[in-house]
């Protein structure tokens, strides 16, 4: 299986040759993951990050769907591209699904993430994401890509083979439809769990883009909470007990040990690139990013580094 992922920065050539080099390079192809955005979010954004970077918009079943309409319409105005995600369990017809494709797509958009979402039961009649994606109802409203979810850390309520099996269906059904594929993952603190599970891929025959979610800048309190929410709890707890935990910028736990081994598989990986969930904000996430895309680091232990001031 193969696909391209559109508006991603080319990788650099000659490839890099030094760690500092290879962490640059890896983190300046980062896209990002907001759940609101604040008010002087955009002047920052758009003079700190690349035109066209991709910014995922999640969808909060408290809100409106008209809310993430707003967000997605701020972000393309302002030069980038918004991927909102699309989540299944929370439209309570298709009619309404129709309404909300139509609104999105006006604001430019072209490309979505679709999952089941985090409602017990569903609102209307769709249960997954496979169900958005084989009802057509994407590709006939001008979405040219679908991002689908990976879990290199395990479901708390799916085993692996039924993880497996789900993946290859979904994308197989953008396929038929005629959509393109990349797939997004839930973030995770193991660099060896996710170079594993992307080899895992790999293995079988899946060379799918791959952006790989990391937890960006955030208190260490506020990370544990919402590692529990998102199921790697374990994975969580292992961090807690890393001896090298520090606190970085604004005393904040940043993603160094985790990026920094990517960078350096990722030219064996495929098409990898980091995706760095905004749990301390929007603003934070894309300055930690951007300071290392610029090499304004330094490599502080055999895993990792910390951001310097400009």
């Amino acid at each position: 299986m193969s696909t391209q992922v559109l508006a991603t920065p080319a990788l650099s050539k000659p490839a890099p040759s030094s760690p500092l080099q290879r962490i640059a390079a890896f983190a300046a192809r980062a896209s990002f993951e907001a759940t609101r955005l604040a008010p002087d979010d955009m002047a920052w954004l758009r003079d700190g990050i690349a035109p066209k970077t991709a910014i995922y918009v999640s969808a909060v079943p408290a809100r409106p769907l008209e809310a993430q309409i707003e967000a997605v319409t701020r972000l393309a105005a302002a030069g980038f591209e918004p991927v909102p995600h699309i989540a299944a369990r929370s439209f309570a017809s298709e009619a309404v699904l129709n309404h909300h494709l139509g609104g999105l797509v006006e604001a430019g958009v072209r490309r979505v993430l679709v999952i089941g979402g985090d409602l017990s039961a569903p609102a209307g009649p769709f249960h997954a994401a496979i169900e958005i994606i084989e009802s057509g109802l994407l590709h006939i409203h001008g979405i040219v890509e679908v991002g689908i979810a990976g879990y290199p850390d395990g479901h708390p309520r799916l085993g692996a083979t039924e993880l497996d099996r789900a993946l290859a269906a979904k994308v197989e059904a953008a396929v038929e439809t005629g959509l393109a594929v990349h797939i997004v993952t839930q973030f995770s603190f193991s660099a060896p769990a996710i170079i594993s599970w992307v080899m895992r891929l790999r293995d079988n025959g899946i060379d799918l883009p791959v952006r790989v979610g990391l937890a960006g800048p955030t208190t260490l309190s506020g990370l544990l909470r919402y590692a529990r929410i998102c199921g790697v709890k374990l994975s969580a707890q292992g961090l807690v007990r890393h001896t090298g935990l520090t606190r970085h910028m604004f005393g904040m736990v940043t993603p160094d040990t985790v990026l920094r081994p990517l960078a350096e598989a990722a030219a064996d990986l495929g098409d990898v690139a980091p995706h760095v969930f905004s749990f301390g904000g929007l603003t934070t996430a894309a300055r930690w990013a951007a300071a290392a895309a610029a090499g304004r680091i330094a490599l502080d232990r055999a895993d990792g580094f910390t951001v310097e001031p400009p």
